[in-house]
């Protein structure tokens, strides 16, 4: 296997954590973003130059291309560019304010579209390489009370999956990975909640405040998931989608199904509305 030299954003914790550590006892080069650079110290001084940290925040637009640009400078070839960093924003439409909305689609949407925009460019001046946006079966799903988080999640795989098509001529390739629950911290960092309205109280829409509940069921296992994704990238051409865990499968899997019978019933409808001939 050659050894390869990828960009991550936010190897701090989760699925970038675990990916960096895995890819530096390989042998593999990261270039990783993260809040604080100093939380992974001790990676830093057991791997030396083969991890390249620098801070960022995705909210920063010129912030992104800037480090981006960095990371090619400075690394030469970027084999593999994976949009990881991100978090959710729990609450019913109306508990949420404008600011919580702007910050939740500005980092985890446009964040992951300007990474991708800043790396375009010099994965097409290379010859190609590898795309992996981390999504979640959200991007496929939904649960109540988690509209703004669905809609960065639904938003970044349309994003993704056009993306792919325009540049499959320049030999990259894109995949998107919808993980099920497993123990990322996703729950306790990773997940903001909205001040809560009475009015919701005993609604669906209440459902996540009890996100950080410890009893709540973990399925998937954070690194044969990790590895899963590793292992993506060597597969050609690249899988548009992978699902990782039981049940992000069945959540992913019962979303579709339901969505082609909803398709199916409106087939009627939908050609009644057709132009007659010579119209």
């Amino acid at each position: 296997m050659n050894e390869r030299t990828w960009l991550i954003t936010g190897v701090g914790s989760g699925f970038g954590r675990e990916m960096t550590e895995q890819l530096l006892r390989r042998g593999d080069r990261v270039a990783g973003t993260i809040r604080r650079t100093d939380a992974l110290d001790g990676l830093g001084a057991e791997h030396g130059d083969r991890l390249w940290l620098a801070q960022l925040d995705l909210t920063d637009a010129e912030s992104i291309q800037r480090v981006v640009e960095h990371a090619f400078a400075d690394l030469g070839r970027i084999d593999v560019v994976v949009n990881n960093a991100g978090y959710g924003l729990f609450g019913a439409a109306e508990e949420l304010t404008d600011e919580e909305v702007v910050h939740q689609l500005d980092t985890n949407l446009l964040g992951s579209i300007r990474v991708v925009r800043a790396a375009l460019p010099h994965l097409r001046a290379q010859g190609g390489g590898r795309l992996v946006q981390i999504s979640s079966y959200g991007g496929q799903a939904i649960n109540p009370g988690a509209g703004v988080y669905h809609a960065s999640k639904w938003g970044i795989e349309g994003f993704m999956e056009s993306t792919a098509k325009d540049v499959a001529p320049f030999g990259i390739g894109v995949t998107i990975v919808q993980p099920g629950s497993a123990r990322t911290g996703f729950r306790h960092g990773g997940a903001r909640l909205a001040t809560p309205m009475k009015a919701y109280d005993n609604t669906p829409a209440a459902l996540p405040r009890g996100i950080r509940n410890p009893a709540l069921p973990t399925v998937g296992d954070l690194t044969a998931m990790v590895a899963a994704m590793i292992d993506s990238v060597d597969r050609e051409p690249a899988p548009r989608r992978i699902v990782l865990g039981s049940d992000a499968y069945a959540y992913v899997h019962q979303a579709l199904t339901d969505r082609l019978a909803e398709v199916e019933a409106g087939r009627g409808l939908a050609f009644s509305t057709d132009a007659t001939s010579g119209d």
